[in-house]
């Protein structure tokens, strides 16, 4: 083999070899994102103190990372189906952990942080927050109520007092039917 031969069959080599770790480092991205969720979500609710500060910190969206490693949100955002959206700003939200975001004023915390509206965001009725990364890609969505189409029977799903936990067995905890939880993967 002449040094030319040898030198081009070394580059093709390499060059696979590169790019066969390309996709590896992309999936490990994935993968991380993909174990960040939204794990519960407790709406707000009518009536009289509605709109004070407590009533407003009641309510909540929980996002959670199953995985080991840490995750940088910073940039991503959490949003209603009424386009109303909290960007996280420089968060890192730790492996196998939660953090819950109020919708109310607050001091922010590793595991509390506060949008610092004065109204309700998340609706009593039916509603859909939805998880972006920092460029805009869905990660994950979980929707409730029964205008929600996911809902084929017409009645709330794993309503407990207005909080609703999000399952990807697509059951809640009472083993009843909830809405459809969507992962933003195909």
């Amino acid at each position: 083999m002449t040094a030319r031969r040898l030198a081009a069959a070394t580059l093709t080599v390499v060059a696979v070899a590169g790019a066969a770790t390309l996709p590896a480092s992309a999936a490990d991205r994935t993968d991380r994102q993909a174990a960040v969720r939204i794990a519960d979500v407790q709406h707000g609710f009518a009536g009289d103190g509605a709109r004070s500060n407590r009533s407003l910190n009641s309510e909540w969206v929980e996002v959670t990372n199953g995985a080991r490693r840490a995750v940088n949100l910073s940039g991503w955002t959490l949003s209603d189906r009424d386009g109303h959206t909290y960007t996280f700003h420089h968060y890192r939200l730790d492996g196998r952990s939660v953090v819950r975001v109020h919708t109310g004023m607050g001091r922010d915390t590793s595991r509390d942080l506060y949008q610092d509206r004065r109204t309700s965001v998340w609706g009593d009725r039916s509603d859909t927050a939805a998880l972006r990364d920092e460029r805009g890609r869905l990660v994950d969505t979980l929707s409730w109520g029964a205008r929600h189409p996911g809902n084929r029977d017409g009645a709330y799903w794993g309503e407990r007092g207005g909080e609703y936990r999000g399952e990807h067995a697509g059951r809640d905890d009472f083993g009843g039917r909830h809405g459809e939880r969507h992962d933003g993967r195909r």
